[in-house]
């Protein structure tokens, strides 16, 4: 459960250490050229990669990289001043042993002061940003713990040694409801077995951990494969057992052992590829896209009473909302006029489709055709609620209409474009149908897949494929 993302993390920072003495070398070698008679650059250059591997390995040997945001700054720093000193002992040690002797002594100390203060800064810096996230609520994953018992309370205890894990325990549930509303190490219990589906409902939860008594383990496989089916992911607290399960992963928490079951994707290496092409990609989109967004805005305002935007909650991972933003396309009371037009709905299950919806504005039928009102997601993208690929964000109202196993739909980041919208979406008039091609994106999800998806999108836009 942590070990994956510590292990993502550790290998992060590694690596931007890495890039930042990399850019120290090469900023101390322009500046010592106006100052100091140097070798090619290409010469010096190949002394980079013991450059490289004496920091990197002083880092590494002086601890830098082990949950150091609980660690005071001065011991940070301390940190770098030792791995300073032994890194510039290493490299003078093979610049004597192989007589390189065009190094320059000024370009060597200068290099190793601006990899200190950059290395520095950076820590300070990543230090700080975590600790400002955590005070605003964010960068925590909910957890839900399931059971009350002495493991379960070892297990909260652990959790609050270490902070730097992120985890935030939202609630306990236990198989007995008489204990429903005790009080357990300072957190409540929320209910039983059988108010696992409103809670989990009623609760932004990330996921669920069993720390249950070994003769409650005959008895959970039913609630696992419900949680499961709602996309949480799902860790189980063993000792002795080897519990076989599909798609079982062994992991721990600084010992203590998990299998962690989960459907959703746990490719961190391209989830954060696909996080900065999303916003780079929507960046870039609403700056080009500026003169249309105008062109729109001026047409829609001269067209019919309103607001130009058409703001809607919409519900993102894990059930978080957010709010979406579209171009308006319907008339200003076109919320109220929903109830009546329900008998009409084209679409069978909780979502409202209607081809021809007589609250659609001249305009508004216009951009639909050409998926136009869909422009401002760009925004939500760029700001993190969506991703560009991505199933459709719900309404709130139409979620507490789903089915339990639909709810796997927010695994997943919505996005603006899914395999319902390239597959025919004029064609598909079953919400189960839809449900089912977002969990086989899910289940097979990969960055070349979303390339797939973006590549198909532009000729379902250019020529209005089943725009409703």
């Amino acid at each position: 459960m942590i070990r994956e993302h510590t292990d993502f993390f550790r290998k992060f920072m590694i690596l931007g250490d890495l890039l930042v003495i990399s850019i120290s070398f090469f900023l101390t070698y322009f500046l010592c050229q106006h100052y100091d008679y140097l070798y090619p650059l290409r010469v010096y250059t190949q002394l980079l990669p013991v450059l490289l591997i004496a920091w990197g390995g002083a880092l590494y040997f002086f601890n830098m990289y082990n949950s150091f945001r609980l660690v005071k700054m001065t011991s940070i720093l301390f940190i770098i001043f030792k791995a300073t000193i032994v890194s510039f002992m290493i490299f003078g040690s093979y610049t004597y042993l192989f007589k390189i002797q065009y190094l320059s002594r000024t370009f060597v100390i200068l290099t190793f002061v601006f990899s200190a203060i950059l290395i520095g800064f950076e820590k300070v810096a990543v230090i700080i940003f975590f600790r400002y996230l955590r005070k605003k609520g964010y960068n925590f994953r909910g957890i839900l713990l399931i059971g009350t018992g002495r493991r379960a309370q070892n297990f909260i205890d652990l959790i609050e040694e270490h902070h730097e894990w992120g985890l935030k325990i939202l609630g306990l549930v236990d198989e007995d409801s008489k204990k429903t509303g005790q009080k357990i190490k300072g957190y409540t219990v929320l209910g039983s077995f059988l108010d696992l589906p409103n809670i989990m409902h009623n609760n932004i939860i990330d996921e669920v951990v069993f720390v249950v008594p070994r003769s409650w383990l005959g008895r959970i496989e039913e609630i696992i494969r419900f949680i499961e089916l709602e996309g949480k992911k799902v860790s189980v607290a063993v000792d002795i057992f080897e519990l076989q399960f599909a798609k079982a992963i062994q992991t721990d928490i600084d010992g203590y052992p998990l299998i962690t079951f989960e459907r959703t994707p746990a490719k961190l290496w391209q989830l954060l590829i696909k996080r900065v092409f999303d916003f780079v990609a929507s960046g870039i989109a609403l700056i080009l896209l500026m003169p249309i967004f105008i062109a729109i805005a001026i047409v829609i305002k001269k067209t019919s009473k309103g607001p130009v935007f058409f703001k809607q909650k919409r519900c993102s991972i894990h059930g978080r909302t957010f709010t979406l933003y579209k171009f308006r396309t319907m008339v200003v009371d076109a919320e109220s006029q929903l109830e009546e037009l329900r008998s009409k709905n084209e679409m069978q299950g909780p979502t409202f489709k209607l081809e021809n919806d007589p609250r659609l504005t001249k305009t508004g039928k216009f951009l639909r055709k050409l998926s136009l009102d869909e422009f401002p997601q760009f925004w939500n993208v760029f700001k993190g609620d969506m991703s560009l690929v991505g199933p459709r964000p719900p309404i709130p109202s139409e979620v507490n209409k789903y089915d339990n196993w639909q709810r796997r739909r927010l695994s997943m980041r919505p996005g603006i474009t899914c395999l319902w919208q390239v597959g025919g979406r004029n064609k598909i008039v079953d919400f189960d149908e839809w449900a089912n091609l977002d969990l086989q994106y899910i289940d097979n999800w990969s960055l070349w897949l979303d390339t797939k998806i973006l590549l198909k999108t532009i000729p379902v836009v250019l020529l209005g494929t089943g725009a409703k």
